[in-house]
């Protein structure tokens, strides 16, 4: 008995010496992604987080401030879930709803002016820094007429998000690009 004891003793000392495991590296040399889990207590900074990016990155080009807008993360949070129920990234809905249909539905009484979506793994702020590297969906981040946005998320249940933000501009007439 005591040599089990002394075995498992040491196997315990031994295992908690052995280097911390660093992060998984795939054949390009990078890290593999991991999968990205969006918490109940972090449900409600997500939103937060990405205002505060978006106007950091519109304030370094004198655009002015984006405000989140009800009815804009209502439109998204459906298209987000509805891409999911499609299994694609595409900016029409199941029922061939397009931006401006949704973002009429919701009630927004300003102009649509654009439309970001991915698929991803990745964070909010890893998927702004893809948009900020495209130019269309870039332009919709930056355009200078933007004061509102939208942005919701809809995550499956093994990791999958379905990422969506939409600009508008508030009392600006009738939807149109």
């Amino acid at each position: 008995m005591k040599t089990v004891v002394a075995l498992l003793s040491a196997a315990l000392f031994l295992s908690a010496c052995a280097a911390p495991e660093g992060p998984r590296i795939g054949p390009d040399g990078q890290p593999l992604p991991q999968v990205y889990r969006i918490t109940a207590r972090e449900e409600n900074r997500i939103p937060f987080r990405m205002l505060d990016s978006v106007n950091a990155l519109r304030q370094v080009q004198g655009a002015q401030p984006l405000r989140l807008n009800a009815e804009l993360n209502a439109a998204a949070a459906t298209h987000s879930r509805d891409m999911s129920v499609q299994n694609r990234p595409w900016h029409f809905g199941s029922d061939g709803s397009s931006p401006i249909d949704r973002v009429s539905r919701v009630g927004y009484n300003g102009r649509f002016l654009g439309e970001n979506i991915s698929e991803t793994y990745e964070t909010e702020l890893q998927t702004l820094s893809a948009w900020m590297s495209t130019p269309e969906t870039r332009g919709v981040i930056m355009d200078p007429r933007a004061s509102d946005m939208g942005f919701a998320w809809y995550q499956e249940e093994g990791g999958k998000i379905w990422w969506t933000l939409i600009t508008g501009q508030s009392g600006a007439g009738p939807l149109a690009f």
